[in-house]
């Protein structure tokens, strides 16, 4: 298992850790999630990427499969932390881009750890905004934090603010973003502004945390 991890570690690594899973079709090496690792370990929190089986195998063949079933990707999630926490002294943060967040909101309250963070969360499908995924978001008792994209297609920022979320969350907005946090050129902004963003909003929640 530990030849299937990467790691991002902040220089000061004595604190912060953050096991971040990733979404439904990009691997744990995709553009986002160096980016976000990266600029999370300048931050001062250090990032333990990892791949679910289904993109395991995808990796290993070159062929396109869909996610495993829900409770196969919780279990691997569960032994990946177990495995992570057992060489990690610090506080542990659970979370993932889109897909991964969402499991990782799923498991939070179920295993020991100090917090959620979620990268682009999947509210809904995009074009179907009354399929929710947000019943078990209305009760985590996990401080929690969702970074979002103002225009995310999985749950805009007008959609997302009438949603009943725990007060244990945290929503923060990113301008003009989109899923993967890509802002529109009317905006000034670029992916790379919003991702710099992203991380030093994630590094203060979990900084702040007492």
């Amino acid at each position: 298992m530990t030849d299937e991890l990467l790691w991002n570690r902040a220089e000061s690594a004595d604190d912060w850790l953050l096991l971040l899973a990733h979404g439904a079709g990009a691997p744990m090496d995709s553009e986002f999630m160096q980016s976000m690792a990266a600029g999370l370990a300048e931050q001062g929190v250090t990032v333990v990427r990892f791949e679910f089986p289904y993109m395991q195998a995808r990796r290993a063949d070159g062929k396109k499969r869909p996610p495993n079933a829900q409770g196969a990707l919780l279990a691997h999630f569960s032994e990946v932390l177990a495995l992570v926490k057992s060489q990690w002294p610090g506080r542990v943060a659970l979370g993932g881009k889109s897909m991964g967040g969402r499991m990782a909101s799923l498991l939070v309250d179920q295993v020991e750890v100090d917090a959620l963070v979620c990268l682009g969360y999947p509210f809904h499908p995009p074009g179907k905004p009354e399929k929710l995924r947000t019943a078990h978001l209305a009760s985590l008792a996990t401080p929690g934090l969702i970074v979002q994209g103002e225009r995310d297609p999985f749950g805009k920022r007008a959609e997302v603010e009438g949603y009943a979320l725990s007060p244990a969350l945290t929503v923060q907005w990113l301008n003009s973003g989109d899923h993967d946090f890509k802002p529109l050129k009317s905006s000034g902004l670029t992916q790379a502004d919003n991702l710099q963003q992203a991380a030093v909003c994630v590094a203060r929640f979990l900084q702040r945390l007492p």
